[in-house]
């Protein structure tokens, strides 16, 4: 028997969850924003979607397309507070509730649904609830499938506040209709490798053979590409009081302006890996993958998988540099990069590491709590690898917003929170 999953997306939620709070925002083009001096743009509002306004942007460059654009400083215990509410709203109607990201789950209602009126009558309650006991102009959009996968694709088909169900019968037509970037794991790089290869759709990537796959892709990844092609995904829902705590720890930053100096760039990028790194010595684990991303004129994001589990920002950014070899990434003289992502994955506990044999190993970690407790003690970065000396530190904090482009706005403050 087929499982039936739902995946429950929020529509527009930071912004969406602003508006909520804050009345006077409704029905206006507002971004939510992550601010620290030059301003990227996290979350828009469905009314600024509708005039152009993407997420990930920058502030500048929607005040040229919509000058009467409001930008909210992003308040994630606030988010979190509505999450737990729609969980325990959630957990009501399966105790297979998994917490994908923060506006998204996916529910296992295969043995639940006839206990509460069948699937319908169950996504119409819960649409209700969160209208009743969070807020109106809070809104999901559904899918419905027999895996994952298909579930995560249906819930962007119908946006916003709709519902969609993929099913073996109508998989094919929904396949011909999406781009290879619409379902998750397949990235631009990954679809332009596949449109070489002369894939457009997902009915393409059927007739192309495994080992032409294998060839361009790798084992893995061929396989992976395969599953993807017939709708295959055998992957549980996790409740979310099962899972590990932590699962992967990451950095985003958007630089003060647009930065041409690759030198600084990779400062940059150190300076970040040192702050993945440090998370994660605090939370006792190491690391076995490897995460960039880098935004501008030209934009390249990988992972890569080592052999040995690590946890100090050197080994992270070296990691880092070989995902950027590997991508063949160069800047021009024109060239800029203006965002920057660094994130670990595939965690560990040290517990579970057997003691290293090797004296170097063993003083490279006493060597890393040393600088740990310094740092604790005296201030983040305090002591700092040489590639990053006279490099200026990471600009956490609002500090000085650029008066000529935000004239023709104010930042716009929630006040009160409205569950109304």
């Amino acid at each position: 028997m087929d499982r039936l999953i739902l995946h429950i997306d929020f529509d527009s939620y930071f912004a969406s969850c602003e508006q909520q709070f804050n009345p006077s925002l409704r029905g206006k083009p507002i971004g939510v924003t992550a601010t620290n001096g030059r301003t990227c743009i996290i979350a828009a509002s469905r009314e600024a979607k509708k005039l152009g306004i993407k997420s990930p942007s920058v502030t500048w460059e929607a005040l040229n397309l919509v000058p009467d654009m409001i930008f909210v400083p992003a308040s994630f215990t606030k988010y979190w507070e509505i999450t737990q509410k729609f969980l325990n709203i959630c957990k009501d109607y399966s105790p297979y509730v998994e917490l994908f990201s923060l506006d998204e789950v996916f529910m296992d209602i295969t043995n639940t649904q006839y206990l509460f009126g069948g699937k319908e009558q169950i996504i119409k309650t819960i649409k209700e609830r969160i209208r009743n006991e969070i807020g109106e102009y809070i809104t999901v959009s559904v899918g419905i499938s027999y895996n994952k996968l298909l579930a995560k694709l249906g819930s962007g088909i119908n946006k916003p506040n709709g519902v969609f169900e993929i099913t073996r019968q109508n998989l094919d037509e929904v396949y011909q209709n999406i781009k290879l970037t619409d379902i998750c794991g397949i990235g631009e790089r990954i679809a332009i490798r596949l449109k070489k290869l002369g894939v457009y759709n997902f009915l393409d990537l059927r007739e192309i053979p495994q080992l032409k796959l294998k060839k361009e892709f790798g084992n893995v990844e061929s396989l992976f590409l395969h599953d993807l092609a017939f709708g295959i995904d055998a992957s549980s829902v996790i409740p979310y009081y099962f899972e590990d705590k932590v699962k992967s720890v990451g950095r985003n930053y958007c630089l003060p302006h647009n930065e041409y100096d690759k030198r600084i760039i990779f400062q940059n990028v150190y300076e970040l890996c040192e702050e993945v790194t440090l998370k994660l010595r605090k939370l006792s684990k190491k690391a076995k993958t490897a995460f960039i991303y880098l935004g501008g004129t030209k934009s390249v994001h990988g992972r890569k998988t080592v052999t040995d589990y690590f946890e100090s920002g050197k080994d992270l950014f070296n990691i880092c540099n070989l995902i950027l070899k590997d991508h063949d990434f160069i800047l021009e003289p024109d060239d800029y990069i203006r965002r920057i992502s660094v994130g670990v994955s595939g965690l560990i506990d040290l517990s579970n590491i057997p003691l290293s044999l090797f004296e170097a190993e063993a003083k490279g970690q006493n060597l890393l709590k040393t600088i740990d407790n310094l740092n604790y003690k005296f201030g983040d970065h305090t002591i700092r690898n040489g590639f990053l000396l006279y490099a200026d530190k990471l600009t956490t904090v609002p500090n000085g917003y650029m008066a000529d482009k935000f004239e023709r706005t104010k930042l716009a403050r929630a006040t009160q929170f409205d569950f109304s």
